[in-house]
């Protein structure tokens, strides 16, 4: 499972494999992966499939 974060601020766009297309995300919030990685989880909009974005391994600034 995927530790909650928190919210992200702004407008965060992802890849939708079922739609197979690229939509802007509904409700983003930052996770930390169970390997470690960080990314940003939301969901599509169309369909309601959940949408991961991989970020680098650094924190924002």
């Amino acid at each position: 499972m995927a530790q909650v974060v928190g919210p992200v601020k702004g407008t965060v766009a992802g890849f939708c494999v079922k739609c197979r297309a690229k939509k802007e995300l509904k409700g983003p919030e930052e996770v930390v992966l169970k390997n470690g990685r960080r990314a940003i989880r939301g969901s599509c909009p169309t369909c309601g499939t959940t949408v991961y974005v991989f970020m680098g391994s650094r924190k924002r600034a």
